[in-house]
């Protein structure tokens, strides 16, 4: 294990991380899947029409694939409240450290981001509710529907295989064209 800050990312953080990492490789987390269970209010959706972001959910026997980003040394305070700001303005989140594999074949000790299960934005909706809610909603940072396909696309561009983030970004797309569609009879 090293000194280096190491930070796992599995959705927006792997677009935009909000700082400069000093490395960035894939990896993989145990025990952890990567699931839209979170209610958003405020950033992909309203309190009147909740959007949903990621979160990593626990699961026994699940993986995740993500990327590992190492904090460049010096800048750790600065990019821990950064990040406490962005993750943690509400318990919906729980922040913990624990072992990731690197795809170099290290294993560090990273700091990631979970759902509290016990919050009242936690949601354990289906595949096909999923993509009915990312398709309609938006928030203060945009539609629901930009924040998976950026994270699909990133995730593809890195070679990171999630057939569920594919699957929805297939059918949130058809929803909407058909939405476009009846709109246009």
């Amino acid at each position: 294990m090293s000194d280096t800050l190491w930070v796992f990312a599995y959705g927006s953080l792997i677009w935009d991380p909000g700082f400069e990492p000093a490395e960035q490789l894939p990896a993989q987390l145990s025990g952890y899947q990567r699931r839209f269970c979170l209610n958003s209010l405020r950033y992909r959706g309203t309190i009147a029409q909740p959007g949903l972001v990621l979160a990593l959910d626990a699961a026994e026997d699940a993986v995740c694939n993500g990327v590992a980003l190492a904090v460049t040394s010096g800048q750790e305070p600065e990019v821990l409240k950064d990040l406490r700001a962005r993750e943690l303005f509400n318990p919906a989140y729980r922040e913990i450290t624990t072992p990731l594999a690197l795809a170099d074949g290290r294993m560090v000790e990273a700091l990631t981001y979970v759902v509290n299960r016990d919050h009242e934005q936690y949601d354990n909706h289906s595949l096909p509710r999923q993509a009915e809610i990312i398709a309609h909603a938006a928030g203060e940072r945009g539609p629901n529907c930009d924040y998976l396909w950026n994270t699909a696309d990133h995730l593809r561009s890195l070679g990171i295989a999630d057939d569920n983030l594919d699957w929805l970004s297939a059918e949130v797309r058809a929803l909407q064209a058909a939405q476009v569609d009846a709109s246009h009879r």
